[in-house]
């Protein structure tokens, strides 16, 4: 493992996908920075931190040969991996906010942004970006952001946070080069957020709905069975669970 520890920079992922470009890294590559200014999330929102409280990090592994329909499940395993690395930390009430936020209870922790390396429709592998939210403890205008240290009143070691982290990230890869897909896809569905209670949904016309989750399909759309009892299918940019 390989890991390049910054000061400051604008986005870990950016900083992994120009060395990709030029030339694929070695195997979990790591980048980690003091102070990300220009942080991005799903759907291009930023991602606000306070320098040197929180983990903002970016992992590159290798993916030669993997299905690109099956890409959802690498967001599926970055996601257990660190739900995983955070309960050994004794965070309470976890969850994961489709497609992958993490929570606690309802607050959110961690954000992940995954971007794929895919090159004449073969996968060459992915840049596993999240920023998790550690010791800050005040978030200007983010009334439903927490962090590990407001949640227990302790203070975390980010070094010791990302190690186990990663040790996670390895175990679960393993899994999904084991082709362990049905066991992924259980374990993620039995942490997602609201998953069998009625929930409320926003569509990117502006319009709401209710209905409860029942899970994922493979290629990760949100299963909802909706009002008229029927299980719909909705992918990231046409639905948004509130909260």
């Amino acid at each position: 493992m390989y890991i390049i520890k910054l000061d400051a920079i604008d986005s870990t992922n950016s900083y992994l996908r120009a060395m990709t470009s030029i030339k694929p890294p070695k195997d979990f590559t790591v980048v980690v920075t003091e102070h990300q200014t220009d942080g991005r999330g799903q759907m291009g929102t930023n991602w606000q931190t306070e320098k040197g409280k929180n983990l903002t990090a970016s992992v590159f592994k290798k993916l030669n040969g993997f299905k690109v329909e099956c890409q959802f499940y690498i967001s599926m395993v970055v996601s257990l991996s660190i739900c995983k690395a955070l309960k050994q930390f004794q965070i309470p009430n976890l969850h994961i906010k489709w497609p992958n936020d993490i929570l606690s209870a309802d607050r959110k922790l961690c954000g992940i942004l995954i971007e794929n390396v895919i090159k004449h429709n073969q996968f060459q592998g992915s840049i596993l970006g999240f920023g998790l939210n550690v010791n800050q403890k005040q978030f200007d205008e983010l009334p439903q952001a927490s962090s590990m240290s407001l949640l227990t009143g302790r203070i975390y070691d980010r070094d010791e946070v990302l190690s186990n982290i990663l040790e996670q990230l390895q175990l679960y890869f393993r899994l999904l080069d084991s082709q362990e897909y049905d066991n992924i896809k259980s374990e993620y569905e039995a942490l997602l957020f609201r998953k069998g209670k009625p929930s409320t949904f926003r569509t990117r016309d502006n319009e709401t709905f209710t209905g409860l989750i029942k899970g994922v399909t493979d290629i990760g759309k949100l299963k909802v069975w909706t009002e008229d009892d029927i299980i719909k299918k909705f992918d990231l940019k046409e639905v948004t669970l509130l909260y």
